[in-house]
């Protein structure tokens, strides 16, 4: 027993001696971004799917499980790919040009976007529909700060807010099919099946009746 404790305390300093050689810096942290994907897409996506099966999705415990789990693996996987090939192309350019430039960003993500994130499946559609949202913002704030456009003398967060709630409910009551699937089943929820109900129970304790009254 002892013998066993003396040897992974061994293992423990040969490996905290090599993550310290600068020379494999890159590298480890090549590995370590990989690491970090996982976790991140696990901790991201487990909590997202599970209100979002048991809230929409009809089947059996077993099989909504499943979805979940199913749902966690593939974000967790595709995020985790991302940052390893990303961070890995970053240090290849880097290497290549002894130095590091804004376009050896762009480049190495758009790699990594088209290996990882380029099948339309509905993670990465969410996935991609996310990010979108974000860059629409910060290119505004950056178009602002380098001076392309005048700096708003007021806060134009509600015009903002009042084009997106409008023509998201124009596509949802006109053109819904052009809507992602959890969208348009939550604005199902909220706004058709709020129109629908045939007594106190399903007016204010249900959303639906389960039975066939």
């Amino acid at each position: 027993m002892a013998g066993s404790r003396a040897a992974l305390r061994a293992v423990l300093r040969a490996a905290n001696a090599l993550l310290q050689q600068r020379r494999y810096r890159a590298a480890l942290a090549v590995l370590k971004g990989f690491r970090n994907g996982a976790v991140y897409g696990a901790k991201i996506r487990a909590p997202h799917a599970l209100v979002m099966t048991f809230l929409f999705k009809s089947g059996s415990l077993r099989e909504k499980l499943k979805s979940i789990a199913q749902a966690t693996y593939t974000h967790s996987r595709n995020l985790a790919y991302f940052v390893f090939t990303y961070k890995g192309l970053m240090a290849l350019q880097s290497w290549l040009q002894q130095k590091k430039i804004p376009f050896h960003s762009f480049l190495a993500a758009c790699i990594g976007g088209w290996l990882v994130f380029g099948e339309n499946n509905p993670i990465n559609s969410q996935i991609i529909m996310y990010l979108l949202s974000r860059i629409l913002f910060g290119l505004s704030r950056l178009a602002v700060e380098k001076g392309y456009v005048p700096q708003p003398k007021q806060d134009p967060f509600p015009l903002v807010s009042a084009l997106v709630w409008g023509t998201v409910l124009w596509l949802f009551e006109y053109h819904r099919e052009t809507l992602q699937p959890s969208l348009q089943s939550s604005m199902t929820y909220l706004y058709d099946d709020s129109n629908v109900w045939h007594d106190i129970s399903d007016f204010l304790i249900y959303n639906k009746r389960t039975d066939s009254k």
